[in-house]
């Protein structure tokens, strides 16, 4: 078994307590209630990445539901969807409905497709989908949100992956009511140089701060920043604003493959 997979999978929390492991990108692992869940797996072997991946997919077991934001590569790792669902052959996959009918990797019948405000439960947690601006906040004529963010609750805490997301009027207002206890925000930003080369943008590190603060959130950990060159973005400025402007919210960073308990209230 993969090293990272092992600790993870095998690492004791108390009843108040998740488990949660960064992989790089907005790649998260969260045991939470007994329930392992992946946000944004990105495996695949590309050679523009900056970290290389830490887990195989095919190593990638145990997984009871996977989430992936939106379609794109380093979210929704199409090359890789079936060795991660043969290796975790009891999960589900949450995505957006709206890209639903193109993902055809995996079985139909393993795929939750979902839209802004839609909420799922499983094994006594619910999953909520929340629309995310990816630069814009885009919305078919079916009104259907092409990216979402995704909070997970359980009795005891909640956990907000916002997925790729700027933030736009009304966010603040699906997000903190009532506040998610965890947030997991990219801090990468977005500039005319970037968007010309169609790199989607996201929040910048002081929007990202501001959103988390404005929440009511107890903690905030940052990602998105550290995959591929020219779309990067220095943490250290992120966890200072925050420790000036919001000294009650605990901020911290995960190194890529770093397992840790947290107790959240």
């Amino acid at each position: 078994m993969n090293k990272i997979i092992a600790e993870f999978t095998g690492r004791e929390t108390a009843a108040d307590e998740i488990c949660l492991c960064r992989l790089g990108q907005h790649s998260f692992l969260l045991k939470i209630n007994g329930v392992m869940i992946a946000f944004d797996p990105y495996l695949s072997a590309d050679g523009n990445r900056l970290i290389p991946p830490l887990i195989a997919a095919d190593e990638f077991c145990s997984m009871d539901i996977i989430c992936c934001s939106h379609d794109h590569g380093d979210h929704l790792d199409r090359p890789v969807l079936a060795a991660m669902a043969a290796a975790s052959p009891r999960a589900v996959f949450v995505l957006p409905r709206a890209i639903q009918k193109t993902v055809t990797e995996i079985p139909a019948d393993r795929i939750w497709g979902m839209n802004d405000g839609e909420t799922k439960s499983f094994h006594g947690i619910t999953i909520r989908a929340v629309a995310a601006a990816h630069e814009f906040l885009d919305r078919g004529a079916d009104g259907l949100y092409p990216y979402l963010g995704f909070v997970v609750s359980a009795p005891f805490c909640s956990v907000y992956h916002s997925g790729d997301c700027c933030v736009y009027d009304g966010l603040l207002g699906k997000v903190s009511d009532p506040a998610p206890d965890l947030m997991l925000l990219p801090i990468n930003g977005r500039d005319a140089v970037r968007l010309r080369n169609n790199c989607i943008g996201n929040m910048t590190w002081q929007e990202a701060a501001d959103l988390a603060g404005w929440s009511g959130t107890r903690m905030v950990i940052p990602a998105h920043y550290d995959m591929f060159d020219g779309n990067l973005a220095d943490p250290s400025g992120f966890l200072d604003y925050v420790s000036v402007k919001y000294p009650e919210m605990q901020s911290r960073l995960l190194a890529p493959g770093e397992v840790v308990c947290l107790k959240l209230r």
